[in-house]
């Protein structure tokens, strides 16, 4: 298949998938948010999740998205992509996290413009993670991978990686040594 041809491929999949986002009743974006100090509930507590998107989106901006949202979801509270986005710099299918920046490349500066795409993370998601890319951890085996995706279940998406010390067999000790390989 030719570049060209990719590319149109490409858009014809973003806008199929902003369509999407936008039919599942995507609440309308925030252009900012005022910051308080009057002690309101954080994002995370109430449901929601800020990001920050910016690049080759029509409004760039800060943003208000569920927790379960997708980068997908970001690009469409954006308002879609421009016509010089480069998709195949964004996996639009992936989970977004709370205070996220997501930059949205333009053709051919992906490679270029340093920090214009986001840098490949090879760490563990364990909100994600499965019990085989768990055991991949060290000193994480079948045991301890599934009292992990168990407390999971039981309790909600971890917050941070300190977490994990709520987690029966996980200690100070284990969690140092796998903290650099996981993230949230």
């Amino acid at each position: 298949m030719s570049i060209g041809a990719a590319v149109v491929v490409g858009l014809v999949a973003l806008s199929g998938a902003v369509g999407l986002g936008l039919m599942r009743g995507q609440a309308a974006p925030t252009e900012s948010i005022p910051l308080s100090t009057t002690g309101e509930p954080s994002a995370s507590a109430s449901g929601e999740l800020y990001v920050h998107v910016l690049g080759a989106v029509e409004q760039p901006g800060l943003y208000v998205l569920d927790l379960d949202a997708r980068l997908v979801d970001a690009v469409a509270a954006a308002g879609g992509t421009t016509d010089q986005a480069d998709l195949a710099g964004v996996n639009l299918a992936r989970a977004v996290t709370d205070g996220e920046q997501i930059v949205v490349p333009v053709i051919g500066t992906a490679a270029d413009v340093p920090g214009a795409a986001a840098p490949a993370d090879d760490r563990i998601d364990l909100n994600t993670a499965d019990q085989t890319a768990l055991e991949t951890l060290p000193r994480i085996g079948p045991a301890i991978a599934e009292r992990i995706i168990a407390w999971r279940e039981e309790n909600g998406r971890f917050q941070s990686v300190d977490d994990l010390l709520a987690v029966p067999g996980i200690g100070e000790k284990l969690l140092a040594g796998i903290r650099d390989g996981v993230r949230v």
